[in-house]
Parts: structure tokens; C-alpha cells; sequence
């Protein structure tokens, strides 16, 4: 059994009383420090802070950058100039999903590609399979740790740490060689929780540090630490999608709900474009939907859905939604029983409890900051 990694902040989590972690995707992380609901709930109405620095970080340079990367992903890296970024996908010829993913414009011939922490590996082998001249990548995933603070308070909170005025970052902007707590970071307006807030990428040794300081700096106005539990709850509130659940090798990005990421109308010719095309003309053939339970009952991941005798589906994402207190699933479900208001039945332990398809995403604020993976 090979030993779990830990993040550079897994010696801090200890100074936290009633911490909790937890094997993600061969990592040690916290699920939880004080409590998933009350996380979740900080993050809703204050601010929460996360240890994200299990996400991989492959820099790609050279020449040839651009045309590589509109190569292997679905979205019009053409249209970023530096300090924009984009949420994207990179697909296989079939059209299913190797990984979602962002895309930094740091320079002219300069990107930044962050990716799950469970797909490291085979994101890399993939790029390095399609690799052209022109272009260099190296993986700095192992020295760039990465924290997301997400709220409604974020902004507030982050703004008198840094000399730059924050308060007009735009969604999907960020700004590089910022000065936190004397590290050098890049700040980004994205976030995975439905909520306004930044990503801080910065130089694993200097995590720890920024860490405590923004704890300590935000512990007034209701930062809390937060962990893999609540990020679930909110982001599955917010209908953004989990790799393995809403997106996979056998679910496209037309069936997981980001289609509008997809630029099939570009000139230029991607990897999965063809089949991606063809399913769009075709009619897609499932698609990703909101359920509510009318029965007494929780969805969870992978319980079937059915439509009288036949099985039209599963779960991808179930819970008992902590903002909205009611029992919700995300399900993929065969494209003509998707329309809201129909009635379906989720098999839960062996018993069909009723449900409806209900509109998403569950839960949207008032919009200001960014809502990016």
C-alpha cells in the first residue's frame, strides 16, 4: 500500500481541533476541521478558506504554445490575452472527457494549465503524447501550493493584505507577483464554490505562512478553515462539475452540462471536435439534470433513476443541500426525460421513491466575483 501524499500544509492542520482527513484520490486531506455544514455555511454567508494545493500545475511555453493548447482542449484559448483565464476541458477523439481544467494566459507564449490532483499523471502523459515542437511543459505541481478563499467576505477581507486594488479584478482575471504575507503569489478571481473569491497560487514553502495570516487577518469577520466536505456540498449547489461524477472518459462535456465551454464553431480543430459535432447534430443523447425528491429520501451517487419500468439514468451527485435544506441530485439522464417537471423514480436501497426534474443550478448568488473550477 503506497503511502498517502500530504499537501505542505498538513503539518498546520494539527493547531485545528476537530480536524478530519480523509484518502482523496491517493491524498491525505481534510474532509472537515469544525464541521461540513457550519464550513459550508461560513463560505455562504463570510468566507472560507481552502487547502487546494493537491491540484496539478503544468506550465507550457514556447512558440507554438497557443496552437497546442487550442489543439488539446474544447474551448478559444485564442480569445485569452495575459491576466485572463479560462475553464475548459480536454477531450479524447471519442469526445469523452480526459479532464476539465483552467487555462492562465501568463504571457505571449506563456500558459499555466491547472488540473485535478487524481489526473496528474494521466493528464501529463496525455499532453506529452501530443506534444509538437515549439513547445516546452514542465510540471511544477509538486513546488505550487494553492489556496481558495471563497465568500461573500473574500474580497473584504483580502483587499487590505495586497497593494493592488482587487476590488476591480474582474471573473477569470488575475494578477501575478502579488505581495501576501511576504510570498509572491498569483491572485486569481475564480473559485469552486458558487461564491465570489480568489485563488492563491504560490511557492509551496510560503503556504504555510500565507495560511496562518489569513486565518489570523480574517478570523473576525468568520473565516473558517474549510475542508473536502463542504467543497462538494457548495460546489454541487452551485451545478459545477466533479471529474469521475459529472465528467469522465464516458460522459462528454455536451452531456455533463458545459456545452457553452465548448467552441465547436471555431476554425480550428481540437481533439474530440468531430465526435462532439456529431453528437450535437445527432441530439445529445443524455443529459445533466437537477432532481428533487417529493418522497422521503437522499439521492446519492450512482442510485439509478428510472421512468416507469425503464431505467433512464443515475445519480452523478446527491445530498441534503445545506443552504436550500432540501434532498437534490444531479442526475445524467436519458435526453428525453429531461424536461422540469417530469416525474422519475430514484432507487434508493432498493425501494423507487419519487422525484422531479427541477431547474439548475440549486443555488446562484447575486453575481460580482467568479464562479471558475
Amino acid at each position: 500500500m503506497s503511502e498517502l501524499k500530504r499537501t505542505p500544509l498538513f503539518p498546520e492542520y494539527a493547531d485545528i481541533p476537530g480536524v478530519r482527513c480523509i484518502d482523496f484520490g491517493g491524498w491525505e486531506l481534510p474532509v472537515q476541521f469544525s464541521g461540513i455544514h457550519k464550513e459550508h455555511e461560513a463560505v455562504r454567508e463570510a468566507a472560507g478558506l481552502f487547502d487546494v494545493s493537491h491540484m496539478g500545475e503544468f506550465l507550457v511555453k514556447g512558440p507554438q504554445a497557443e496552437s497546442f493548447i487550442q489543439h488539446v482542449t474544447v474551448n478559444d484559448v485564442t480569445t485569452l490575452v495575459p491576466g485572463h483565464a479560462q475553464y475548459s476541458a480536454m477531450c479524447y477523439p471519442d469526445g469523452g472527457v480526459v479532464d476539465d481544467l483552467l487555462v492562465y494566459k501568463l504571457a505571449d507564449q506563456s500558459y499555466m494549465l491547472v488540473v485535478n490532483a487524481s489526473n496528474i499523471d494521466k493528464d501529463w502523459e496525455w499532453l506529452q503524447q501530443h506534444l509538437s515542437e515549439g513547445v516546452e511543459m514542465t510540471n511544477e505541481s509538486d513546488d505550487t501550493a494553492l489556496l481558495a478563499l471563497q465568500g461573500p467576505k473574500a474580497e473584504e477581507m483580502l483587499a487590505p493584505l495586497v497593494k493592488e486594488d482587487i476590488t476591480t479584478l474582474g471573473a477569470f482575471h488575475f494578477l501575478q507577483h502579488v505581495e501576501l504575507f511576504g510570498a509572491s503569489v498569483l491572485l486569481s478571481r475564480t473559485g469552486y464554490t458558487g461564491e465570489d473569491g480568489f485563488e492563491i497560487y504560490l511557492p509551496s514553502s510560503d503556504a504555510p505562512a500565507v495560511w496562518k495570516g489569513l486565518l489570523e487577518h480574517g478570523a473576525a469577520k468568520g473565516l473558517l478553515p474549510a475542508g473536502l466536505g463542504a467543497r462538494d456540498t457548495l460546489r454541487f449547489e452551485a451545478k459545477l462539475p466533479l471529474y469521475g461524477q459529472e465528467l469522465s472518459k464516458d460522459i462528454s462535456p455536451l452531456e455533463g452540462g458545459i456545452g457553452f465551454f465548448v467552441k465547436l464553431n471555431q476554425t480550428d480543430d481540437f481533439i474530440g471536435k468531430e465526435a462532439l459535432l456529431q453528437q450535437k447534430n445527432s441530439g445529445v443523447p443524455r443529459k445533466l439534470v437537477g432532481v428533487e425528491m417529493i418522497d422521503r429520501g437522499i439521492p446519492r451517487s450512482h442510485y439509478p433513476v428510472f421512468a416507469g419500468d425503464k431505467q433512464i439514468g443515475e445519480i452523478t451527485t446527491g445530498t441534503q443541500s445545506p443552504t436550500l435544506k432540501r434532498n437534490l441530485g444531479l442526475a445524467l439522464v436519458d435526453s428525453s426525460f429531461a424536461a422540469i417537471g417530469t416525474e422519475v423514480e430514484v432507487d434508493i436501497r432498493g425501494k423507487r421513491l419519487k422525484a422531479e426534474v427541477v431547474s439548475v443550478p440549486f443555488y446562484k448568488r447575486a453575481r460580482k466575483g467568479a464562479d471558475s473550477k
